[in-house]
């Protein structure tokens, strides 16, 4: 008794999907076993992940705060030193009509 080759595929197209799908959900488990244990080295357990990320988001929130505050301060000084400028040059101009 001979199985037709459509068959014989279907089952090993089967086999084969069912397998890489067992050894994609290996892979998933180590990477989170990894990461957990890498993490955990670092001190960070498991019930730390909600502090971690606020801890996170914080110090993004704090380094855009710095970003922008040196922004402005580059635009007050370069604002000073044209209005320094300025007054220097309008003071000029009187002292020359003055004369």
């Amino acid at each position: 008794m001979k199985m037709p080759d459509d068959k014989i595929r279907v089952i090993v197209a089967k086999m084969l999907a069912e397998q890489q799908r067992l050894q994609h959900d290996s892979v998933d488990a180590i990477v989170l076993k990894t990461v957990g244990s890498v993490l955990a080295s670092f001190g960070i357990e498991d019930d730390d992940r909600k502090e971690l990320r606020a801890d996170f988001q914080h110090l993004r929130r704090w380094r855009t705060t710095l970003a922008q505050a040196q922004s402005y301060t580059l635009k007050i000084v370069i604002t000073i030193i044209a209005t320094g400028l300025m007054g220097a040059v309008w003071l000029g101009v009187k002292v020359l009509l003055g004369k």
